[in-house]
């Protein structure tokens, strides 16, 4: 974990050398590499200004080099600590931060009795826990301008689970619902929240760096083992186009009205359209069971709570 002195209080705040002249300001997690570091040069490219927090800052330089516009920070997102410290750094050299996108993570793989509660915790703190740390040290200054763009990355995973990927899809249906949270919460403040879906895309997602595996057991075989072979069968042959993705993010964030979801990827779109389908033939066909558990309608109270 990352050694930082205690971050600044709110009456004690780095003070900021200047405001950003930069269209917008970005805070990216994970962007030494993968989807975080393409998309922190997308935004370099568009003219805006980055703030690429990772484990590593050497890692960000080396990747996306020395510029006026960038701020490599160290950050590992499971210290809440660590996380006020780099939204204080990026306040105090950028003076505001207009898109947080939450992209740090990793993914497990393997079969839910085969994950270990260590591995699972681990995978939270991460994915899950670390996502609303870097949150709750962004948020302040967004609100006291009434204005920004929280964007946190799921994944087809977040749509449909699946054998072999329980838990990592788990963290990812937690990010769906506390997106969905944020989403109203942060309307009438003029602060956006998008959930982005995206596919299999060819990044080093299913790689050693990205991809921890459970020890296998033999009963398995014929539904995990299955996936174990597919996932080193498609690395690096994904259908999506990471560079295009991060396209696509710079796109939502340039929108006047971004939408709650943006699932990118031909396969999440399908998985969208077969989940949906599934869905509604099992409601359609156990809704005389689901509706009546209810109670009668003349002993029934109108309830509604604000959605």
């Amino acid at each position: 974990m990352t050694d930082f002195s205690p971050a600044p209080t709110s009456s004690s705040r780095i003070p900021s050398t200047a405001a950003s002249s930069h269209p917008r300001v970005w805070f990216i997690t994970g962007a030494s590499r993968g989807i975080g570091a393409l998309l922190a040069e997308a935004a370099l490219a568009h003219g805006d200004a980055v703030v690429a927090a990772a484990r590593s800052p050497a890692a960000v330089k080396e990747r996306l080099g020395a510029q006026d516009a960038l701020l490599p920070v160290a950050l590992d997102v499971t210290d809440e600590n660590a996380a006020r410290h780099a939204v204080q750094l990026a306040l105090a050299r950028f003076g505001r931060i207009d898109v947080l996108v939450n992209n740090a993570g990793y993914g497990l793989l393997g079969a839910v009795e085969e994950s270990t509660s260590d591995e699972t915790r681990r995978l939270f703190e991460t994915n899950v826990f670390g996502l609303l740390n870097v949150t709750r040290a962004v948020l302040p200054a967004m609100r006291e301008r009434r204005i920004g763009h929280v964007i946190n990355i799921s994944s087809l995973g977040g749509v449909q689970s699946s054998a072999g990927f329980g838990l990592y899809c788990a963290t990812k249906f937690a990010v769906e619902g506390i997106t969905e949270a944020l989403h109203a919460e942060l309307a009438p403040l003029k602060i956006h929240a998008t959930v982005v879906e995206p596919g299999y895309f060819r990044t080093e997602f299913l790689g050693d760096a990205s991809l921890v595996e459970s020890s296998p057991l033999v009963d398995y075989d014929a539904s995990v083992g299955l996936v174990r072979e597919a996932a080193r069968r498609i690395h690096q042959n994904q259908p999506g186009d990471p560079v295009r993705l991060a396209s696509a993010i710079v796109q939502l964030v340039n929108s006047p009205a971004p939408p709650l979801r943006l699932p990118l990827g031909s396969d999440t779109l399908q998985t969208l359209a077969d989940k949906h389908a599934f869905v509604a033939r099992e409601t359609a066909q156990w809704r005389t069971l689901a509706q009546s558990t209810d109670f009668p309608m003349h002993e029934r109270v109108t309830t509604a709570i604000p959605s």
